[in-house]
């Protein structure tokens, strides 16, 4: 079942999160990847993947380390998230 995550990563900059990025690489089982910013100045990411046991990897195994890094040790760990097990989804078709 596909799986959203929803997380605020511990970088204030789009340059962090697309160094952190980088750094992490794509994991296998992502689907896209999305970066904003919310009301609060502060910036969120979403994922899809095609499965919880492919987020869960990710973050343990490839996110966490790119964090410490990049930011160094003290940032090392995951961010602060919510995963969503997609119910529905809708996709739009593009118009020829």
């Amino acid at each position: 079942m596909s799986y959203i995550l929803i997380a605020t990563p511990p970088v204030q900059t789009v340059e962090a999160f697309d160094a952190v990025s980088a750094t992490a690489g794509e994991g296998e089982g992502m689907e896209g990847r999305w970066c904003g910013q919310a009301a609060d100045g502060s910036l969120r990411v979403v994922t899809l993947w095609t499965s919880r046991e492919h987020a869960e990897r990710f973050l343990a195994e490839r996110l966490g380390p790119a964090f410490a890094r990049v930011l160094g040790p003290d940032v090392a760990g995951r961010p602060e998230a919510t995963g969503l097990e997609v119910l529905r989804s809708w996709t739009a078709v593009p118009v020829a």
